[in-house]
């Protein structure tokens, strides 16, 4: 078994660039995480992991085999794990493991589906809470408008707790998306200040998908223009909008209650 003891391992600065770089990760078709919480999700998940990086002060030869039986075994020391880590509490454990598709054709859908759907979400910490949401209302699927950011960046891949890999999820230009919900005669209902209803007079027990944006500029006017409905959160307060995550948490769960949970 291979076993890497210096952080100028050329190896080793090819992780570090997957872990920093966009163009690293989509060059090779892969990305880095750690933990076994999250490696056991994204395998249940359908993830391929290629190799496992275990510190053996932590996680045992024997510990990292269980979580994967293909993937190659790399023995490092605690120098080179404290260089790939972004935590200290990830049971010394980390993986390489390859991408999947993101396109909208991917997507399976039910007969009478719920999506989410988020134009251009920046913040890490909120793709990764959208994505938690959606995990707990198990929806069909979580659809990325315009995205800014490479989905397997690990702050994001962090700040999902493993949701990334338990949920599906495509990526595409609103003009793709809204073509793709109008062709499975999906209607859409977008969260908007603009021209809009409350969102609990409408039924969303028929195939729906719910559509919010940034909480700095909201959703771009294509959406509002072809929604089937714009819809606002009442708000009795000073402010005029919420942190998105939990705007999409309130329709989601309107809906789910609609749905009878």
């Amino acid at each position: 078994m291979k076993q890497i003891t210096s952080i100028q391992n050329p190896y080793i600065k090819s992780l570090v660039q997957l872990q920093e770089k966009a163009k690293s990760r989509k060059q090779t078709g892969t990305f880095l995480m750690e933990g076994k919480r999250e490696i056991s999700i994204a395998i249940k998940g359908g993830y391929e992991m290629e190799t496992l990086l275990f510190l053996p002060e932590i996680c045992s030869e024997t510990d990292a085999r269980t979580l994967s039986k293909n993937a190659e075994l790399i023995e490092i020391n605690k120098e080179v794990y404290q260089k790939l880590a972004y935590r200290d509490t990830t049971e010394g454990i980390l993986a390489v493991a390859k991408t999947k598709s993101m396109q909208l054709a991917d997507l399976k859908l039910s007969e009478n589906p719920l999506i989410l759907v988020a134009e251009a979400p920046e913040k890490p910490g909120n793709i990764g809470a959208l994505l938690r949401t959606a995990d707990a209302a198990n929806l069909d699927a979580v659809i990325i408008a315009n995205p800014k950011s490479d989905l397997y960046n690990p702050n994001i891949v962090r700040s999902s707790v493993g949701c990334l890999f338990t949920n599906q999820i495509a990526t595409g230009t609103t003009s793709e998306i809204i073509a793709f919900l109008k062709a499975r005669n999906i209607n859409f209902y977008c969260a908007t200040l603009q021209n809009s209803t409350s969102y609990h007079t409408q039924d969303y027990t028929t195939p729906t998908a719910l559509v919010v944006g940034t909480e700095a500029t909201g959703l771009t006017e294509e959406w509002r223009r072809e929604a089937t409905q714009n819809i606002i959160i009442p708000m009795q307060g000073e402010i005029d909008s919420m942190n998105v995550s939990v705007a999409a948490a309130i329709l989601i769960f309107e809906a789910k209650r609609q749905r009878g949970f």
